[in-house]
Parts: structure tokens; sequence; C-alpha cells
């Protein structure tokens, strides 16, 4: 049987511009680590191109979804990179892989914990003196209202995310200084979401009466709805902190 492709629209698994990750890429590239550290790597896009970048580098990725880290493998191989980076099919609860020179957290901060003070404390403990975390993490643009978290995710609440502001200040508050500080633009969240969903929409259009068709249209339209709510109130920002000496 058929099934509907995943996701290869995507180059990165979040709303992310060639030309935000490649100065993501020369700013880490320019601590000269010798060890990288993806949590909650997925296929680890940018975890690879960043030990492109610094040849003297090893990386590992972490995360719990085997098609996701097969893909990253595969890119690794091709790319001449298999013998510097590991992709570990496990939990980052608790890990042990620490500290590395670089940390990635790209959208994944649930991957250390159940709230971010606690993902931030594990991210500290993770990184090396002297070396840099990427935190990838929603904040809201605005509060938003009633209406719109009842059209967003299942459980959705004003308190799943900070403003802007207090996010930065609950990592000063963890032991980090803030490098640098940006944010997805629409153009990012917009290529992003449609990339996301893209594959599976033409499988659909082509494939209407298939056995999976029903389920595969509900999951598309939810996502969709819940995506245009939250489009314009829910932002994701780009952190480079620094670690404060212990």
């Amino acid at each position: 049987m058929t099934t509907p492709p995943r996701l290869s629209r995507l180059t990165f698994h979040g709303p992310l511009s060639e030309a935000r990750a490649a100065a993501m890429v020369r700013r880490l590239a320019a601590t000269r680590p010798g060890s990288v550290l993806d949590i909650g790597c997925g296929w680890g896009e940018l975890m690879l191109r960043l030990l492109a970048a610094v040849p003297q580098a090893r990386g590992v990725g972490v995360d719990v979804n085997a098609v996701d880290l097969e893909r990253g493998r595969c890119a690794a191989g091709a790319r001449g990179l298999a013998d510097r980076v590991e992709f570990a099919e496990e939990s980052a609860v608790g890990t042990g892989r620490g500290p590395a020179d670089v940390v990635l957290c790209l959208g994944a901060s649930q991957a250390l914990g159940d709230d971010l003070v606690t993902a931030l404390r594990e991210l500290r403990r993770l990184v090396a003196d002297g070396g840099r975390v990427l935190l990838g993490e929603g904040f809201w643009q605005r509060t938003p209202t009633e209406a719109e978290l009842a059209g967003m995710w299942p459980g959705a609440s004003v308190t799943d995310h900070h403003d802007l502001a207090a996010l930065v200040d609950l990592t000063v508050a963890a032991g980090f200084r803030p490098e640098w500080i940006e944010t997805a633009n629409p153009d990012e969240w917009e290529e992003f979401e449609s990339a996301y969903q893209a594959d599976r929409e033409l499988w659909l259009a082509a494939n209407p009466g298939h056995p999976l068709a029903p389920e595969t249209r509900e999951s598309l339209d939810t996502h969709r709805a819940s995506w245009l709510t939250y489009r314009g109130t829910l932002g994701l920002t780009y952190l480079t902190l620094a670690p404060t000496s212990h």
C-alpha cells in the first residue's frame, strides 16, 4: 500500500531560511568547536552544516524519531561526514552526552524536560564553559485571545509560551548571556508551514479514494487551521547564548 510521503520539501524542521542558517553556522564556527551536540536533532541539517564548516569537530544528534535519524545518517554519508557524527535514537532527558562546545536545541526544548526552566538548566549543564547554545524557542508575539487559543493545538494555553523579553530573561537567569537575538520572519514561517504539508497535500489530491485519505485529510486540515490561527501570534526566536562562568 502506498503511503503519503513525508517532509521531503523541508530542508530544516523549522522556519529557517538558507541565509539565516548560513549566518548561524558562520557565527558558531568562529568559536572553533571540537564537539557539537544536537538535542531533538531530527535529521540534523544545521549540525551537519556546522561540521562541514569545522573539520576538527565531531557531532552527536539525539532524537527518538528513527525515520528522521536515518535521513540524517544518509545525509552525513553523502557529504563525507559519517565518520564524524553519530545519530542516536534515545531520549535526551538526563542525557550524559555533554558537555559539548556547541549545543543545538532548535524547537526541541521539550525533549529536555516538562518546562522551559528545566530545559534551560539542562542546556547550561550540557554546554562547555566558553561554548555556545543555539536555542530555537517559541514565544508569543502578542497575547492570544481565548478564541485564538481554541483554534491552535489541543489544550493551547497562554502559559504555553512567554513573550520574547521574558524568554530572554529566563535564559539569563539560567546562566547565559545572549550573544545574538533574532526571530523567524513571516516568509520563513510560510515556507516552513507550506513545505511541512506540501508532500501530503499533493498525495491526497492524487489519491482521494485511498484508504489512508480520510485520516490524511483530517491531519492536514487540522494542522492548516491551527497554523492559520497562530500565524502572526506565535513567533520563534533563535538565541545564540554564551554560558556565564561557574
